[in-house]
């Protein structure tokens, strides 16, 4: 195990908001922060102590990047073998680049889950419009179509009310290669995040509900109304999950949470992730720091949470009539406002968060809830 102390330089794989409250985390505990990505004046970019502007399949930039600095890590896990590689000849990457092949495609990642006993929807692999009729058959209606690579934000997937949607369907897809998932007519859906440090150590943020609008996640409730039993269940399987990967760093599982009580898992990230995003003002060490601190081989920190919170994603629909009212917003003394630093809005991009806090959860709801509201007075 190798300590990387403070003072020393941490290397980001992408450029976004992750890897922009990373980097705060960051230079709070006296790190020095290197980004790579395609882009220029990124969130990341404006926190860290230099941004390289290169493709992650620029493999010769890539190698140029980890010599420069003394761990490498990402906020971004769609990052090819072959640039992991070229990072690792010259410095220790976390997760490793095994973790990041696994969960960026999700035929391996549910293949992965099943193999190891890991509780998934039943899904096929389907090649051709007639494999897809086949498994349609077998898996029945409704249904949903997704492309084997990872998306996000709903992308890249189409639900099958019937068999007259097959052809539409695959002809969407725009990939040979797609997943065909049974529906889960579920209850909610939660998440966990947890990290994972190069001892073995494992700390959990709990369990967090999740709300989706147009596939989008909306409002995070932290922490999920769920019973005890549900709860424990869903930490051991993430437990499971990051040993049975060998993460150094942080992963968050999602859940579908059944009318039983069932928990089915939903996808993988390895990486902070929106959901956790409340963790930066509600708990004594937030995921970003989480994963600095595992990717450096530091203890973990603490995960108390100091009071019930909600987290409400701000997109760029908010700026659809001219510039949000802020001042409005911040009226409510305990709501706190992230902005990332992105500067053309649109209609669905993530441009922010606010994070309530309050005595009772139901309070950080109805709170963060009013201060996205007050944006459009």
């Amino acid at each position: 195990m190798k300590t990387i102390l403070p003072g020393s330089t941490i290397g980001v794989l992408g450029s976004g908001q992750l890897g922009r409250m990373f980097a705060i985390s960051a230079r709070r505990m006296g790190y020095r922060v290197h980004t790579l990505s395609p882009d220029t004046d990124t969130p990341t970019g404006q926190i860290a102590d230099l941004e390289i502007v290169a493709d992650y399949d620029d493999y010769e930039a890539v190698e140029r990047f980890a010599r420069e600095v003394d761990v490498v890590t990402f906020e971004f896990e769609n990052v090819s073998a072959q640039a992991v590689d070229a990072a690792l000849k010259h410095a220790p990457v976390h997760p490793r680049g095994e973790v990041l092949f696994t969960a960026q495609n999700r035929l391996r990642e549910k293949t992965f889950l099943e193999k190891n006993g890991f509780p998934v929807a039943p899904f096929r692999r389907v090649t051709s419009a007639q494999e897809l009729e086949i498994a349609v058959g077998e898996l029945g209606v409704p249904c949903v179509l997704k492309t084997a690579g990872f998306g996000y934000d709903g992308k890249g997937q189409s639900k099958i009310e019937s068999v007259d949607d097959i052809a539409h369907a695959w002809e969407s897809l725009g990939t040979n290669e797609g997943v065909l998932e049974a529906w889960i007519a579920f209850e909610r859906e939660v998440s966990v995040v947890a990290a994972r440090g190069q001892d073995g150590q494992f700390a959990d943020f709990g369990v967090v509900e999740n709300r989706h609008v147009n596939h989008i996640l909306d409002l995070t409730i932290a922490l999920a109304q769920v019973s005890d039993t549900v709860a424990r269940e869903a930490i051991e399987i993430t437990r499971g999950v990051l040993e049975a990967l060998e993460v150094v760093g942080v992963l968050c599982v999602e859940f579908f949470v059944l009318a039983d009580g069932m928990l089915l898992i939903n996808e993988l990230a390895p990486r902070p992730h929106n959901s956790g995003h409340f963790t930066f003002d509600a708990n004594v060490t937030s995921q970003f720091e989480q994963q600095l601190r595992a990717v450096c081989g530091l203890p973990l920190g603490s995960t108390q949470q100091l009071r019930p919170a909600a987290m409400a994603n701000l997109l760029g629909d908010a700026w659809g009539d001219g510039e949000p009212n802020w001042r409005a917003a911040c009226e409510f003394a305990n709501v706190k406002l992230h902005l990332y630093g992105k500067t053309q809005p649109r209609a669905g991009r993530k441009m922010g968060h606010f994070t309530a806090l309050a005595d009772a959860v139901d309070d950080a709801v109805r709170d963060v809830l009013a201060a996205r509201a007050a944006l459009a007075e």
